[in-house]
């Protein structure tokens, strides 16, 4: 029926592909209606046929005109043709054409593609235009790392570390957001890393923690978990800050600056996601989500807007 997996783990069994599922049905179904002609292409289609109707009355008339009163029906079989002929909207579609085609041209200067022509004049027909966003469209189709901070928002290596053990050892598919920040740590630093340090267990992603973590140890006494995510989720977890090397408590007082700091990255068009870490000691086992809990922050990673879009 359309499910996407995200994250986590499942068995599942195909029963149809292609067009034998259910979407490829409907979407066969909607292939074979004919689209109904718009507001535009009725509108030349009714000045198109009262011009017709006018020729198939008018040359008539001037032929029985012309042949009564001067006797030549010859002459006037040919002067009724050349009125039909000057009536007839030849001209009529490449006129149209001609004027859709210079509005495309307009548009596209200012980075509209038209598909399709006949759109145009709806286009400029609407008082309001609503619309979603789609992923993409403000922000970079390829994410871009473009600062790892700490919570006062200097660069800091430690949290470009711990978001890359994150995203180097999440099972599945590497969304964007991994990939930004694998390409964002060099290559000597990667290499160290992954010497170091050997995935212990999972916590998968979900849209209601809003969060993924990774237990990992660089020695057999103790585990360390690490958890990013959408900022307020983090900090829902999380009971203590790193706070220029210091390990502190989660007060009111880091909260604020958490804040002032965040606020400014996101008044710059970033997209603030948070890192947090936790020592545990080595033991059996599966992970838990209650395991997130009492967590330190470490810092923030930010990901920028598209060239031309301005915060």
């Amino acid at each position: 029926m359309g499910t996407t997996v995200v994250s986590g783990t499942a068995q599942a069994m195909v029963i149809a592909t292609g067009a034998n599922t259910w979407f490829g049905q409907l979407a066969g179904r909607v292939s074979e209606q004919e689209s109904e002609p718009n507001a535009f292409q009725q509108g030349i289609s009714r000045v198109s046929m009262l011009l017709i109707r006018f020729m198939l009355v008018m040359a008539p008339v001037v032929l029985l005109i012309n042949g009564y009163t001067k006797g030549d029906w010859w002459e006037a079989a040919l002067f009724a043709l050349s009125v039909a002929v000057g009536l007839t909207p030849e001209m009529l579609p490449m006129i149209v054409t001609s004027t859709l085609a210079r509005g495309a041209v307009k548009l596209s200067k200012q980075k509209v593609i038209v598909k399709h022509l006949d759109a145009i004049q709806n286009f400029g027909a609407m008082d309001i235009l609503c619309t979603d966003k789609a992923t993409g469209t403000l922000t970079q189709d390829k994410i871009v790392l473009e600062n790892h901070t700490d919570i006062s928002g200097k660069t800091s290596e430690r949290v470009l570390h711990s978001a890359w053990l994150n995203s180097h050892y999440q099972t599945g598919l590497k969304n964007l957001l991994d990939t930004a920040v694998l390409e964002g740590t060099d290559e000597e630093s990667a290499r160290s890393l992954a010497s170091r340090w050997q995935k212990i267990d999972e916590i998968p992603f979900d849209f209601e923690r809003r969060r993924m973590s990774v237990v990992v140890a660089e020695n057999t006494e103790h585990h360390q978990l690490v958890c990013k995510g959408a900022l307020q989720e983090i900090l829902n977890v999380c009971s203590q800050v790193r706070h220029n090397g210091e390990i502190v408590p989660l007060d009111d007082i880091m909260l604020r600056k958490i804040k002032r700091v965040t606020d400014t990255l996101n008044r710059q068009g970033l997209r603030v996601v948070a890192v947090a870490t936790k020592y545990l000691p080595a033991r059996e086992g599966d992970y838990q989500r209650a395991d997130e809990s009492d967590l330190i922050l470490e810092g923030y990673f930010a990901q920028p807007l598209k060239d031309f879009c301005f915060p």
